[in-house]
């Protein structure tokens, strides 16, 4: 089992949050929790292509986009002013719904982006914790230990 408090929650984060393309994968190795990214062309260290059966990592594969979305839905429900909940909820209906919802915020509620960063990074630790003991590689008491001890932050 590999050590929480040596491992890069927030690297993990971005690599189930990742929705780029297939060109490239995130991957942990079980041994260390050292993250690389592996690319068709470059391999694992950039130059040397590799076949990623070859490899003795475990592939971070992305969360549904709908999973971090849903963070944008219980943001915009949960502040306290109505006016701003009700545009930002507006923000992120159908297609672009991501760039949306970052501009409102960015352009319209700026003070709110600090709340939005704090609620948002939260989540996606948790989610990263939640991932690593699907995996087996956090044991399950060290998984719930830590999301019991990482709540959502209050929302303004």
């Amino acid at each position: 089992m590999l050590d929480l408090s040596r491992l890069d929650l927030e690297e993990i984060a971005t690599a189930l949050e990742d929705q780029t393309d297939y060109e490239h994968r995130w991957l942990i190795n079980p041994q260390t929790g050292e993250i690389v990214v592996w690319t068709t062309d470059g391999g694992i260290d950039g130059q040397t292509p590799v076949d990623l059966e070859d490899l003795d990592l475990v592939g971070i594969d992305p969360l549904p986009s709908y999973v971090w979305y849903q963070d944008m839905v219980d943001f915009a429900k949960g502040i306290s002013d109505a006016a701003a909940g009700r545009r930002l909820a507006r923000a992120i209906q159908g297609k672009g719904a991501f760039r949306r919802f970052k501009n409102e915020l960015h352009e319209e509620y700026p003070h709110l982006l600090p709340a939005w960063y704090a609620f948002r990074d939260v989540r996606a630790r948790r989610r990263a914790v939640e991932w690593l003991v699907d995996n087996s590689l956090v044991d399950d008491e060290t998984g719930e230990r830590f999301v019991a001890e990482h709540a959502a932050p209050d929302l303004p």
